[in-house]
């Protein structure tokens, strides 16, 4: 017996206007909530104190982390350095504390709980380094957008590209905003994790559009809004197993992975949300409002080709 997959036939395209206002105001709140509160930016940016500590025995992080807690060092960030008895703490800049004050401080109150700690390695990053690194991670991000824009314009055309970016961009503000807004700490995983929400959303776009060039070829006597919308619906079931199995793997992440990558698996599983929003309600809508067509896929007939071919 054959199962047969009942085809899918909504309308995305009629949809497209209420969709832009909600994609507006959720831009416009992530902007707002930038412009006003900005980005909790962590070591990574701001510089601060490298500490290397081990113990005896193996050590939960959770129970340093408490340690630390009502502290001046409350908002380090505490992690593994290799094994169970090896653990890096990441402090920001403290006012009026140099290196030297601040691992005899953390000495003192890690060695309360009874465990056996020895000091290895104390580091300071200045914020200069944090300061370059801020513009190397922007530079980063305008550079892939500038090489995507290039790119679908080669394969595709260039009111595709511009779709694509729109979306691209909107995916961007959004997740930078929902950690402007929730004041999570922002590091350089996060902005790795960005960078990973492009590609991932660049992909689900491309696959959307290959799509559409296909039926703009095969549809001839379909408008636009037609082509699109059965587009759409003949790629939603790739979408959806895609997007689910990515957000299954990055939950168990959030949930299993610790406190320390955190950051990069919300950016991921908010960047992988939106990403799949986008690419049906924001690159394609874009597209079509700047007017694509078929003309516009169709090759050019070099002059004088319909002579060439006569005997």
């Amino acid at each position: 017996m054959k199962l047969i997959a009942k085809k899918t036939n909504f309308d995305f395209m009629g949809v497209r206007k209420p969709a832009a206002l909600i994609s507006i105001i959720f831009i416009v709140i992530a902007i707002t909530s930038f412009v006003v509160n900005g980005l909790n930016f962590g070591i990574d940016f701001t510089g601060g104190t490298i500490v290397e500590l081990s113990y005896e025995n193996g050590v939960d992080l959770e129970k340093v982390r408490k340690s630390l807690l009502d502290t001046d060092f409350r908002n380090a960030v505490v992690q593994y350095f290799g094994t169970s008895t090896d653990v890096l703490i990441r402090i920001p800049p403290q006012q009026g504390m140099n290196t030297a004050d601040i691992s005899s401080k953390l000495i003192q109150l890690l060695g309360t709980s009874g465990d056996a700690v020895q000091m290895r390695r104390v580091e300071f990053v200045g914020p200069q380094v944090g300061e370059e690194l801020r513009e190397d991670g922007g530079l980063a991000m305008i550079w892939a957008l500038l090489g995507i824009l290039i790119y679908v314009a080669i394969r595709f055309q260039t009111r595709f590209s511009l779709g694509a970016i729109a979306a691209l961009i909107h995916d961007v503000v959004i997740t930078i905003g929902f950690f402007s807004i929730m004041q999570m700490n922002f590091d350089l995983t996060v902005l790795a994790a960005i960078l990973a929400v492009i590609g991932y959303s660049l992909n689900d776009t491309i696959v959307v559009f290959d799509r559409i060039r296909e039926n703009f070829h095969q549809m001839r006597k379909a408008t636009p809004i037609e082509v699109m919308n059965t587009s759409i619906n003949q790629t939603l079931s790739r979408t959806i197993v895609t997007g689910l199995t990515t957000l299954l793997v990055l939950i168990a992440l959030f949930v299993f992975g610790g406190e320390i990558i955190h950051g990069f698996s919300t950016a991921l599983i908010i960047g992988v949300l939106i990403g799949t929003y986008s690419s049906v309600f924001i690159a394609s809508p874009v597209t079509l409002a700047l007017g694509v067509s078929r003309q516009d896929l169709l090759p050019v007939e070099k002059e004088g080709a319909q002579l060439d071919e006569l005997p």
